[in-house]
């Protein structure tokens, strides 16, 4: 389960992020995590929340969005969403495609509590 070390990373990273704001208390923490990540939602949030004790994030809640996997199809053009599409184009059924969205995991949000 590599989730582990991307929450303790991004912990890292939000306890950096409130210091250098003079933030004490971290509310809200929002990710946005692609459909063709690595990274498992559900194991997100479980490892944050076994993680997150102890830090500025102890009372913070973790939402996470998804970000969808959409390809853009090499022979035709067509982007679509490759997870939904079994990576099959549905307009001509190639399944050669590159990726346009979908491999993101990124913080977009940290919800600091006023002091």
């Amino acid at each position: 389960m590599h989730e582990m070390g991307i929450v303790l990373n991004m912990i890292e990273t939000v306890e950096q992020i409130a210091a250098e704001n003079h933030a004490e208390k971290i509310g809200s923490l929002v990710l946005q995590i692609g459909e063709l990540s690595t990274a498992i939602p559900a194991y997100m949030k479980e490892c944050f929340d076994m993680a997150k004790e102890q830090t500025i994030l102890a009372d913070a809640e973790l939402i996470i969005e998804i970000i969808p996997g959409n390809g853009v199809c090499q022979d035709c053009g067509k982007v679509y969403n490759v997870v939904k599409s079994n990576a099959k184009c549905p307009r001509c059924g190639s399944r050669i495609w590159e990726c346009v969205s979908g491999r993101e995991l990124l913080i977009k949000e940290i919800g600091v509590y006023e002091t």
